[in-house]
């Protein structure tokens, strides 16, 4: 693994670290603010729906723009985002920092670095290769989220242990986020000045002979990432605590845990893609995964809802390396870094359609109906996606041969 490689998936965790920690504090903060649980999936909404925006724009110039000049202006943002929810307390105001910013509630990466560093990494493997590095950048990002959403009850301990105000020290936490966006500057600083995209000159525009089976792929996992916004750890919070009463402390642990869980079961990705391909991995991990997301829904007791979702995490993430390493290997190399944003795009919209339906659904009803559309949506999307691409392989993948 050669050194940029590893700038990029320390900055990974860091940033992991920093998403676990404020997607568990969120809820807890804005409900110390006394907001109400549509108000909390609307702000859910606007940090996904400026995810959005961002990759969109990272989209329309990362093919001109270098890779540096990118990550670096994203860490800017990033410490913006942390200053500003530090700083608010207002609906509005605070509504408008989780639209421009980059903070993000769920428990994967759905910010505006994801589809540039997925561009760079391509570029540093070979096609078999790449299930195996994507599985080290998600690993990274996962262990450190796990350990983000553990630390995330800290707020509440410091406030019992010294008698100091919960509100403000959840607040504080916004800061140690803008603190991590230095430190993530700092390192993408040492990333060598290279282009995002050197891009063919017969290839007019971001995407060209790519065009269609990248926007086959990217309607397919939008309809993924709309039934995901419906379970982003943030609303699964919320509706552990409505619907159990769990506490700041109990729900970091059970996160602490999924996250765990989820980390470590991608290793597995590229083992299961060299046997079985990239398509099979994704869709025959994602279905028990979604099966566990609607059982949970309906369980009676806090511990058995708790097992399921535990359960789930171990299928939920092997399919992110072998669908980043798909998209990757389908395209042509000068169209990656666009490919990346186009199939980001639509996921991080559709994902900020639905949180403010989950906070409604919560705020009405006991039963986790947000679980169920999202179990039922999800293992749709799988069984179209296994029927519409089960015989594309990329070309320089030989899923024959043993990851290495």
């Amino acid at each position: 693994m050669s050194s940029e490689v590893r700038r990029v998936v320390a900055a990974r965790g860091l940033r992991g670290f920093a998403d676990g920690f404020v997607s568990v504090l969120l809820v807890g903060y804005l409900g110390s603010l006394g907001f109400s649980p549509l108000r909390i999936g609307t702000i859910v909404t606007g940090t996904l729906l400026g995810s959005a925006v961002l990759t969109i724009a990272v989209g329309l110039i990362g093919h001109r723009a270098r890779v540096r000049t990118l990550l670096l202006g994203a860490s800017v943002l990033m410490f913006a985002t942390g200053v500003g929810f530090a700083s608010v307390t207002a609906f509005l105001p605070m509504l408008v920092v989780a639209v421009v910013g980059t903070l993000n509630p769920s428990a994967g990466d759905v910010s505006v670095f994801l589809p540039t560093e997925q561009a760079y990494l391509a570029g540093h493997a070979r096609g078999p290769e790449r299930p195996r590095l994507y599985s080290i950048y998600n690993l990274a990002g996962a262990m450190a989220g796990a350990f983000g959403a553990l630390l995330s009850a800290g707020p509440a301990v410091l406030a019992r242990a010294f008698d100091r105000s919960l509100e403000s020290l959840q607040r504080g936490g916004f800061l140690l986020y803008a603190a991590v966006a230095c430190v993530v500057a700092l390192i993408y600083r040492q990333l060598p000045p290279e282009r995002a995209d050197d891009a063919d000159p017969l290839v007019r525009g971001p995407l060209g002979r790519s065009r269609p089976i990248v926007l086959r792929l990217a309607a397919l996992f939008s309809l993924d990432a709309a039934a995901g916004g419906l379970v982003v750890q943030s609303l699964l919070v919320l509706w552990l605590h409505l619907r159990f009463g769990l506490s700041a402390a109990t729900t970091g642990g059970v996160f602490f845990a999924v996250g765990l869980l989820g980390a470590f079961s991608q290793l597995l990705s590229a083992r299961l893609a060299a046997r079985f391909g990239l398509i099979r991995t994704m869709v025959f991990t994602h279905l028990p995964a979604n099966l566990m997301l609607i059982l949970a829904a309906f369980a009676p007791k806090a511990w058995l809802a708790v097992g399921l979702l535990l359960v789930r995490s171990l299928f939920s993430q092997m399919d992110v390396p072998a669908r980043q390493a798909f998209v990757m290997g389908v395209v042509t190399p000068e169209e990656r870094a666009a490919a990346a944003s186009v199939t980001s795009v639509p996921r991080s919209l559709a994902s900020a359609t639905t949180p403010a339906l989950a906070g409604f659904l919560l705020a009405h009803s006991d039963i986790g109906w947000p679980l169920v559309i999202a179990g039922a949506g999800k293992a749709t999307y799988d069984l179209l996606l296994l029927a519409l691409f089960r015989s594309v392989v990329p070309e320089d993948e030989d899923l024959r041969r043993p990851a290495s």
